[in-house]
């Protein structure tokens, strides 16, 4: 029998999230309607839905009008556009995470994996009976890896390298001279490397024209890579379930897509219809405007509520995505991050996520705030958690 460790922030998620007043432990841009999607459309008048359409298996790899805009997406300024048959849907980006360390790891193989980061990354390859090494970010690096580091972690074994850029919990970006460091140690054993892009294109505190914005890996040259990415968090559609993945190897591809055949048929009819209305040129562009503006304006909401609780808390300030990872302390010493959040979440309805326990022992005192929510509800839970911290704070236990 597999031995299944406890997935510790899905597990604080499903016990608490449909239970608090301000859900700052969200990971995903403010979710929409139907109705609102249509309404960021150019094309108002345009069909979501073909009700006409036969409720079969449908296209087993994904539907063409989807993979054909997610083809144009990672087409976008690059000197080889990507197929549509490069391109393989999944339930969710959790799915098509699952089944690319599925496809590609087993026993006797070596995962080096980014860190801090979602638990799955590493804890699948782990069940899977691969050895797993953690290549280790720190705060005082501004949460970027070391290229040094990952040298030092490279074994005759090492099957895969997994990053997740953007990155969850800190909101960092591994950059492009990064990136191309790790292809360039990676194609000297040929060794694949996977990268979870969910957060991607959500860039709301680094600009486009800066030489050293990162691309998807899938642009970088290199054959031996994997990304997965979601209509979840960026594109605010969590509900339709809809992930992929995506390579410029044929052989990469037909392995995962063997493996899938275990897991899932086909996405639903509806779910891959919906994702292909909000990925159209005449769709997205609005949508990710909108959740763009969004992240910048709820940044800046809780960059203040840091500064006004500059003595008890500290931070790297995220560059992208929707999460950022902040500690916090009392007379410099760190919270036990657990009972915090406990504690701010029954005296508030605030919820927040326990670093300690949903990314790694290490991270004592440190929390994870989701901030691209409605705007009025990161404004009054920030504002909750300020009275907390002024009036309760003495109260929480301190890490051990």
């Amino acid at each position: 029998m597999v031995k299944i460790n406890d997935f510790a922030v899905e597990s604080w998620m499903d016990a608490h999230e449909t239970k608090c007043k301000y859900n700052l432990a969200e990971t995903c841009c403010a979710s929409l309607s139907i109705d609102q999607l249509r309404d960021l459309s150019e094309n108002k008048d345009g069909q979501v839905f073909d009700t006409a359409k036969i409720l079969d298996y449908g296209a087993i790899r994904g539907s063409e009008q989807l993979r054909n805009n997610l083809a144009r997406l990672y087409s976008a300024k690059v000197a080889s556009p990507l197929s549509p048959d490069s391109i393989l849907t999944t339930a969710g980006a959790i799915q098509a995470n699952y089944l690319t360390a599925y496809a590609l790891v087993g026993p006797g193989d070596h995962v080096i994996c980014h860190y801090p980061t979602y638990q799955s990354l590493y804890e699948v390859p782990k069940q899977l009976g691969a050895e797993v090494d953690l290549w280790k970010a720190k705060p005082e690096n501004e949460w970027i890896p070391t290229i040094d580091d990952l040298k030092a972690l490279i074994k005759p074994t090492t099957k895969l390298i997994v990053i997740n850029n953007p990155n969850n919990p800190t909101g960092a970006v591994l950059k492009k001279s990064l990136l191309q460091q790790i292809i360039d140690l990676a194609s000297e054993t040929n060794i694949t490397v996977f990268a979870d892009e969910v957060y991607r294109p959500l860039f709301h505190s680094i600009s486009p024209i800066d030489k050293d914005f990162p691309p998807s890996l899938l642009s970088m040259g290199y054959k031996n890579v994997v990304v997965t990415g979601s209509m979840s968090k960026a594109y605010s559609l969590a509900g339709i379930r809809v992930g992929w993945i995506a390579s410029r190897s044929p052989e990469l591809i037909e392995t995962i897509a063997q493996a899938r055949h275990y897991t899932t048929i086909s996405v639903s009819h509806f779910d891959e219809q919906v994702a292909a209305y909000a990925l159209h040129p005449s769709t997205i562009h609005s949508l990710l405007a909108r959740n763009i503006q969004l992240a910048k304006t709820n940044l800046a909401l809780l960059e203040r509520f840091v500064l006004k609780n500059e003595d008890e808390c500290e931070w790297v300030k995220p560059v992208a995505g929707t999460t950022a990872f902040i500690k916090f302390h009392r007379e410099g010493k760190p919270v036990d991050s657990v009972n915090f959040c406990k504690k701010l979440l029954e005296k508030t309805g605030v919820l927040f996520v326990p670093g300690s326990q949903s990314f790694g022992d290490e991270w004592k005192g440190y929390v994870r705030i989701g901030f691209v929510n409605q705007t009025d509800v990161v404004q009054k839970g920030l504002d909750e958690a300020t009275k907390f911290v002024r009036k309760n704070l003495d109260d929480v236990d301190l890490a051990t």
